[in-house]
């Protein structure tokens, strides 16, 4: 995998500022191709099963004899458990070093892959997924963080880039992965294939992988659980709301999350690295970029799910027609990544992120107040303008969240940068949810609104930081 060949004569002894003394900056051209294979290899296998497993429920359905409400479970529990432990496997990840959790999370997703293709009924099928979420999470919690230790400081950005096109190209092609795989054979192949890859980037992995600083301090078993417990109950009480539960029992979740959150915070007020890391949200730099990734993502939730109503019922397209539809962004996204990320070793995150959600904002409001007989290309352009501006933030983005974390602190920042995304998807998928309740087949045009206010708001966020920037250079 030659992804930045032309660094390949570059030194590999030197010495980044803000890294430890006698880290190295990043790894040499030959050893670093590998690992970042490895990396991207585990990546794109944990990003696919989240898009394929959607597919294969109603033939999970079918096969195992179960509703289609049950067999929602076999997507729930997979990121409930991945959400649950993202901060705490970033936290332990600083204390045993991210590349064993990395390679510990690479196996147990492997092993579980393997049970998720035997299973024999619900049940089993829904435990082997949740061992594979919170393998998933293992690869998820300190991936940014490996990268940070992988790529010099001069091509961070090149690097998170290349991480956002491997998220983007995996989230692209996986309903036509999982269609093509159904196509040939039964749901159980869709977990068999992770088998091979993984076992391939394991053993790379176990090779090339650099070790990182490892903290002194012990691991917190109670406050990782308080962790689990708040992140956990919290994705739940979202999730039901997005799926019409019953309102006491969200608020019961929602508010229970915010106890354990309560408890976690006191529990760790003096700690050197809290799991819940509120020391990094002390610094402005990193609270305003975490906020905004949240709203950008919220922005992805409502529109991935209230577009393709808005397709086939506002606009009376078909579903194949709504696939093609939904297709331009994410492609878009997977080709804005690296321009993003080499943009971001130059520009400042708060004027790309800025420029970026005010273009998804742009494209929202274009796309809710599409003509009522629009043609492709009408549809098309808008989808890719808001490609556009969802690519040009997110690398840069990502880059501000690590680079504004010291190097020790690196595991609970990949932690926030991947919790970020998922609450910020969940919340966008429930309020979408809201919108339809609320507005019936105007919905999904309440929703897209919505989302271009989010955008707005994150914008202005975004814009903030070149503030905080300033007032650190002075």
């Amino acid at each position: 995998m030659s992804i930045d060949k032309g660094a390949a004569k570059e030194p590999s002894s030197a010495v980044s500022g803000g890294l430890p003394d006698g880290l190295a900056d990043g790894l040499p051209w030959e050893r670093r191709r590998w690992a970042v294979a490895a990396i991207f290899t585990a990546l794109a296998m944990a990003s696919l099963d989240t898009a394929i497993a959607n597919i294969a429920l109603p033939a999970i359905s079918s096969d195992l004899h179960v509703s289609a409400a049950e067999s929602v479970w076999v997507v729930n529990v997979y990121q409930i458990a991945m959400v649950a432990t993202l901060l705490p496997l970033g936290a332990l990840g600083e204390i045993v070093g991210h590349q064993r959790i990395y390679l510990g999370g690479l196996l147990l997703f492997t092993i579980a892959s393997l049970g998720c293709a035997l299973a024999w009924s619900l049940p089993t099928l829904v435990a082997a997924r949740a061992l594979q979420g919170l393998g998933a999470s293992g690869l998820m919690s300190v991936n940014t963080a490996l990268v940070r230790f992988v790529y010099p400081s001069r091509l961070l950005g090149r690097g998170f880039g290349h991480n956002a096109l491997v998220v983007a190209t995996a989230f692209t092609l996986g309903p036509t992965v999982a269609s093509g795989i159904l196509a040939l054979g039964p749901w159980p192949w869709l977990f068999a294939i992770n088998i091979p890859f993984g076992l391939l980037a394991m053993l790379i992995g176990l090779k090339t992988l650099p070790a990182t600083p490892r903290a002194v301090h012990a691991f917190d078993f109670p406050g990782a659980v308080l962790a689990a417990g708040c992140l956990g109950l919290l994705i739940i009480g979202i999730g039901g709301a997005a799926h019409g539960a019953q309102p006491v029992l969200v608020g019961i979740a929602i508010v229970g999350a915010a106890l354990l959150g309560f408890i976690l915070t006191r529990r760790h007020a003096d700690h050197p690295a809290p799991m819940l890391p509120i020391d990094l949200f002390r610094q402005s730099l990193f609270a305003l970029s975490a906020a905004t990734a949240i709203c950008s993502f919220a922005v992805q939730g409502l529109a991935f799910v209230s577009l393709p109503f808005y397709f086939e019922d506002v606009l009376h397209r078909s579903q194949v027609e709504t696939g093609f539809f939904m297709t331009p962004w994410p492609l878009v996204v997977a080709i804005m990544a690296p321009i993003g990320g080499r943009l971001s070793d130059r520009f400042s995150a708060g004027v790309l992120g800025g420029v970026g959600l005010l273009l998804l904002g742009l494209g929202m409001v274009l796309l809710a107040t599409l003509p009522t007989v629009p043609s492709v290309a009408n549809i098309v352009w808008r989808m890719a303008i808001c490609g556009i501006g969802f690519g040009l933030f997110q690398t840069p983005n990502m880059k501000a969240i690590m680079s504004s974390a010291p190097p020790h602190r690196s595991g609970s920042a990949s932690g926030i940068v991947a919790t970020a995304r998922l609450i910020g998807q969940t919340t966008g998928a429930a309020l979408a949810a809201l919108c339809f309740g609320l507005a019936d087949r105007e919905g999904a045009t309440l929703a897209l609104a919505l989302g271009a206010g989010f955008a707005g708001v994150g914008s202005v966020m975004s814009f903030l930081r070149l503030t905080v920037t300033s007032q650190r250079n002075t």
